[in-house]
């Protein structure tokens, strides 16, 4: 891979490990706009979590004593809620999940060194007890028992011995020294190291036996055991019981310390407790005048980090510099984590810019900028992280290999991948299943089946156990290439290997139905997945609520519109197979079912809808379970919401969707509403801040809910409407370099979106002809072949466009050797725009409009745009 020198660096000093320095950062010279509101902002005098973060700059120069900021804290509110975010448009719109785990970042963070008195003798029974097996231990220390110094060596060889994962022999070793410790205080120091050191080898039953013993036998009884055994149970993901022991402490009367506090607070991070009940424990450690320290700041970062809650880390972070507590390496990568979680790369950006001057990025640091970055869809500053990296020499680690390789794999450039493959087992790293199921997505939505074929058996062959992330991951793809018997196939191996289909898969499942049209039986397996106790996410509603009105139509169904004989003698194999199943599980046999109606249905062209009325009745189904679920909606389901209306035939059908939305977002239902009913001026505020909300997720989620409103708009005759909000989206960039003079960009538009952006770009050249201005001599229009169009150069867009420029007698025509792109010569064109009907078929009005909305026609005229 090459290691040049980034074109843009983000830190400024040397590493101790090399002699390369860091290239100039200028990266506050390109700062959106948005932070630098933010910077304006008084610092909160304040720690509270439900506020907006403070400016990170201001963060990091407001400094104040450690003694003031604690005798400030103690008067603070209790803070009793997380943080407000826009309503369903700050972390949970974006719909991102992260497969990197907090824990991770402990890579590189020194460990704690403990201050033990222990022996020389004691070193040498450790030496002793390690060479001989556990019956010859007892006598070892017999006969050093006279020589050995109480508590402090007994606890070294305790802890050495669970350093090494001899984990008996340091129970053995236990079980000696608390015969012959008389000392209840002692015992109970002996009992929680052991209880801690059992606890770190995940050995969470044997340290629950150990602390009963040592609460029977009367020296268990302190916070030391009590706090131990909290950890023990939190390491393993046993939050419930640690939250238990936590609260047992009381009928003990014994009062948390700082360490219990810690422990819980771990544990709760580890196990997924909502942020909420973490806050509450915090603030009972604040009132009972316990004061945090690092640790427990950065264990309350990482369950931010796990929910993606970036205001509340902020806030934290915040607060650890009011109280002047130094900031680790852990400290920073947890609070990059949760910003990055919460997709706001650019602040993201800044922190990590600002690092040097306290700690050093290392290769976590990087690879959790690298995956929020490809998770946000910005693949090329990613690459220019990885750039920088190489050029540092700091050296890649399995996340960070995984990572770039995904990103190739999503741009489709695999010999980069297999190239990062190759670089990431010469370094000893061998592919891992995250590595397998990298490539298998990757290949998967190019629609390069035989090689997603053959690396599912290469992973196996290699023995790289697939897990349920592959399985899904291969019957999704199959799925939706119509190779429903290989996916059946996969289907079976997946039982086969003792797996319990989980969220993913089903939701993969429910995809596919709806993709198929068969929304009814998308539905109904949704009912199935709710009966197993499976709990669905925002993910899967929204496939269902964007299935909504397609199905009427087969495109995509068959690659040709002639069904083979072929065809149809495997799609009733299929049945048959699935009908025939020797399977006992209830939910398998109709999972194997649904392929085969798959299959059944890829078969037999002439499929029947099930009925818009009756798709209408299925999917006010759909909004009333995520209600009664209490699943936030996200902009992927504004927009397949949106679709939905788009779909419908008449308008009282679009409004009663419409009206579900008003129930899940008032602004995203305003906003439509308002300009659906022609009340642009009355909205165009509101929807000014709900399009600043939208340009903060990443490009494709943004572009997707410009495309589906300006869809509805257009649909239902408000195609003025329609055009304001696509050049909202130019302005803005969702689209990036849509127009010139001389080309139009539509082919990430949907076919709404690209029909009012025609409109508006031939309106701006028209304006360029008549200032004096010759055109191009080249003109094209460029629709690309249609991403889900089956028939090359037939995509639904270039048919839209196609009918449109037709229609209004446009003289371009499609080029003979791109049959996405239509072309004109420019003296043609300005001669047509100069004939006098030109500008009557180029300016766009609404169906549907209000008087007050004369003043606002008149303000966003179209004029010339600036290009």
């Amino acid at each position: 891979m090459a290691s040049t020198p980034p074109h843009c660096s983000i830190t400024a000093t040397t590493k101790p490990y090399q002699n390369h320095q860091y290239p100039q950062n200028h990266f506050k010279s390109h700062r959106n706009h948005h932070h630098n509101n933010n910077r304006n902002q008084p610092h909160p005098q304040k720690f509270s979590l439900s506020k907006p973060p403070p400016s990170y700059s201001n963060a990091t120069k407001h400094t104040t004593a450690a003694a003031s900021a604690a005798s400030a804290s103690s008067a603070r509110a209790p803070i009793s809620q997380t943080p407000a975010p826009f309503p369903s448009l700050a972390p949970d719109f974006s719909g991102r999940r992260s497969t990197r785990f907090v824990s991770k970042m402990h890579l590189g963070r020194p460990k704690t060194t403990v201050n033990t008195r222990h022996t020389s003798v004691a070193e040498e029974v450790l030496q002793l007890a390690l060479l001989n097996g556990q019956t010859s231990l007892e006598n070892v220390l017999v006969s050093f028992e006279s020589k050995l110094c109480g508590s402090d060596d007994y606890t070294f060889l305790l802890r050495e011995l669970g350093n090494r994962g001899e984990h008996e022999k340091a129970i053995k070793c236990f079980q000696f020294a608390v015969r012959r410790e008389r000392r209840k205080n002692e015992q109970g120091k002996l009992a929680s190291a052991m209880i801690s050191i059992l606890g770190r080898l995940g050995k969470v039953e044997l340290a629950m036996g150990i602390f009963e013993t040592a609460l029977r036998e009367g020296y268990g009884n302190t916070v030391y055991a009590f706090s131990a055994l909290i950890s023990a149970y939190g390491r393993s993901g046993y939050y419930d019981e640690a939250i238990k022991v936590f609260d047992s402490m009381k009928n003990y009367g014994l009062k948390p310390n700082s360490v219990t506090y810690n422990a819980v607070i771990d544990a709760c991070g580890k196990g997924g407790v909502e942020f909420k009940r973490v806050v509450e424990i915090f603030d009972e450690m604040l009132s009972g005048g316990v004061q945090p320290d690092r640790i427990t700041f950065n264990s309350l970062l990482a369950v931010c980090s796990r929910g993606g809650l970036w205001e509340a880390a902020m806030n934290l972070f915040s607060e650890m510099v009011n109280r002047g507590i130094d900031r680790d390496i852990f400290t920073y990568n947890t609070l990059l984590d949760a910003v990055c979680k919460g997709g706001q790369m650019d602040l993201a950006f800044d922190i990590m810019a600002e690092m040097p001057a306290n700690v050093l990025p290392n290769v976590v640091t990087y690879s959790t900028m690298i995956d929020g970055y490809a998770k946000a869809s910005r693949f090329n500053d990613a690459l220019n992280l990885f750039n920088e990296m190489k050029f540092l020499g700091i050296g890649l680690d399995r996340v960070s290999y995984n990572t770039l390789l995904s990103i190739y794999a999503k741009l489709g450039r695999f010999e980069e991948a297999l190239d990062i493959c190759r670089e990431m087992e010469g370094s000893g790293i061998r592919k891992d299943v995250v590595t397998y199921n990298a490539l298998l997505g990757g290949y998967g939505k190019q629609g390069k089946y035989d090689e997603v074929r053959r690396l599912f058996d290469e992973m196996k062959a290699q023995r790289v156990s697939p897990n349920l992330l592959t399985y899904s991951t291969v019957i999704d793809v199959y799925s939706k290439g119509g190779l429903y018997e290989e996916a059946m196939d996969v289907f079976r191996e997946f039982k086969r290997a003792g797996l319990k289909a989980d969220v993913v898969l089903y939701s993969a499942l429910i995809d596919a139905l709806c993709k198929n049209g068969l929304v009814e039986s998308a539905v109904s397996l949704l009912d199935e997945m709710t009966k197993e106790g499976i709990r669905p996410n925002v993910v899967t509603y929204n496939s269902i609520i964007d299935a909504f009105g397609r199905s009427t139509t087969s495109e995509g169904l068959s690659d040709t519109g002639q069904i083979s004989e072929l065809q149809t003698k495997t799609s009733s194999l299929v049945i048959e197979r699935g009908i025939e199943a020797d399977l006992t599980d209830g939910e398998d046999n109709r999972i194997i079912k649904i392929f085969g109606q798959l299959a059944a249905e890829k078969g037999d062209q002439a499929k029947k809808g099930c009925g818009v009325k009756q798709e209408i009745l299925c999917i006010l189904e759909v909004f009333q379970k995520m209600h009664e679920l209490e699943i936030k909606p996200n902009v992927v389901t504004f927009s397949a919401i949106l679709n939905a209306c788009s779909r419908c035939d008449s308008f009282e059908d679009a409004s009663m969707l419409l009206e579900e939305l008003r129930l899940f977002d008032n602004q995203v239902y305003g906003v439509a509403h308002g300009l659906l009913m022609g009340y642009r001026e009355n909205v165009w505020i509101q929807a000014q801040s709900l399009f600043d909300e939208v340009k903060s997720m990443d490009s494709s989620t943004a572009s997707a809910f410009y495309n589906a409103l300006t869809d509805m708009l257009w649909h239902f005759g408000q195609k003025r409407g329609a055009q304001l909000v696509v050049l909202e989206g130019k302005c803005r960039q969702v689209w990036e370099n849509v127009w010139s003079n001389s080309c139009l960009d539509l082919h990430l538009m949907s076919s709404g979106a690209a029909r009012a952006m025609v409109h508006a770009w031939l309106l701006n050249i028209r304006s360029v002809v008549f200032e004096g201005h010759e055109l191009p001599k080249l003109l094209s229009i460029l629709t690309g072949w249609g991403k889900h169009s089956k028939v090359i150069g037939d995509g639904a867009l270039k048919r839209a466009v196609e009918a449109l420029l037709t229609g209004m007698g446009a003289p371009f025509q499609l080029a003979k050797c791109n049959l996405g792109r239509f072309i004109s010569n420019g003296p043609v064109v300005a001669a047509w725009l100069r004939e006098s009907g030109t500008l009557k078929l180029l300016v766009l009005h609404d169906d549907r409009t209000h008087l007050e909305n004369t003043r606002f026609q008149e303000i966003s005229n179209l004029q010339t745009i600036p290009l």
